[in-house]
């Protein structure tokens, strides 16, 4: 593989995320026997096969997959590069690539835009995904920070908490529970609603339950925070939610919380980058901002405060 090139391994990356040959054609600017010959060399040069086709479905073979793993490590590092060499030539520091879980997009908006005020140069990307999907892209070291309620033991990453995410039990208005101070065991005949699996918020009620001893009666499962808010507002059940992605239905009273034992949850906010990754000065930037002034914002991005 030491005689693969740079192009191989950005065609074949292409090819492993599409599935698909002609898309990858397409997104390169490439014709598709193009695509499919620089594979076909790299296959040659590994001496194994890298796609398998079943039926009409395309996928990586192991050996494939393998080789994903690498090739990303090795673009991510290229990027890296480039990104350095920008910021030492004294360039506009370049893109800065943000991966955020999607509870935090209720206030990454605000803090984000805040934060490029202060540095009018600055090109973001932004990412919203769900944490599986969040420590995929870390995984991959496709992006340059992430905004997450908890940092991942592997892979291994530096992590600083910039302000509290209280994780609090929701219900409708006119729930009959409002105003009583309950225990856990209050809620057993209530219907749960939970984010999809992968989710830090359903892992994180899931245990709340599980320590409790308690089975729900009735669980449905939802896509995002704002289904299951619009689904706890029309009466279909209770949930676990972070405080910051409701401000809004709160004031209003469209959403009440509920007194419970041991909630709310204290949990963090944290800006996290991979271990040994070598940050530009932007990104670096916006940890210390976030460091600074992230608590803050938060609370007036959700609360108005």
């Amino acid at each position: 593989m030491r005689h693969a090139t740079l192009r191989q391994m950005q065609i074949f990356e292409a090819v492993a995320r599409s599935l698909s040959f002609s898309d990858a054609a397409r997104s390169m600017g490439l014709t598709q026997p193009a695509v499919s010959l620089q594979i076909k060399q790299l296959e040659g040069l590994s001496e194994l096969k890298l796609f398998e086709q079943v039926g009409r479905t395309l996928g990586l073979t192991p050996a494939g997959e393998v080789l994903l793993d690498h090739v990303r490590t090795i673009l991510g590092a290229v990027r890296d590069a480039e990104e350095a060499m920008d910021a030492l030539k004294g360039a506009r520091a370049g893109l800065l690539r943000i991966g955020v879980v999607s509870m935090a997009k209720y206030f990454a908006p605000a803090v984000l835009s805040a934060f490029t005020a202060s540095h009018p140069g600055v090109d973001l990307a932004l990412t919203v995904a769900n944490r599986e999907q969040i420590l995929d892209l870390m995984a991959e070291n496709s992006l340059d920070v992430f905004l997450m309620g908890r940092p991942p033991v592997e892979p291994p990453v530096e992590a600083l908490a910039f302000a509290t995410n209280p994780m609090v039990m929701v219900a409708p208005p006119n729930h009959p529970l409002l105003e009583r101070r309950l225990c856990l065991g209050d809620l057993a005949q209530e219907t749960f609603l939970l984010r999809e699996p992968g989710s830090g918020t359903r892992m994180l009620l899931e245990k709340l339950l599980s320590d409790a001893g308690l089975t729900p009666r009735r669980s449905y499962e939802m896509s995002s925070n704002e289904t299951i808010k619009q689904a706890v507002m029309a009466g279909m059940g209770v949930s676990l939610l972070s405080r910051h992605t409701m401000g809004l239905e709160l004031s209003v009273g469209r959403l009440r919380e509920l007194t419970v034992e041991g909630l709310p949850i204290e949990r963090h906010w944290y800006v996290v980058t991979r271990r040994g990754k070598r940050l530009l000065p932007v990104a670096e930037a916006l940890v210390r901002f976030l460091r600074d002034e992230g608590a803050a914002l938060i609370e007036r991005a959700t609360f108005g405060a």
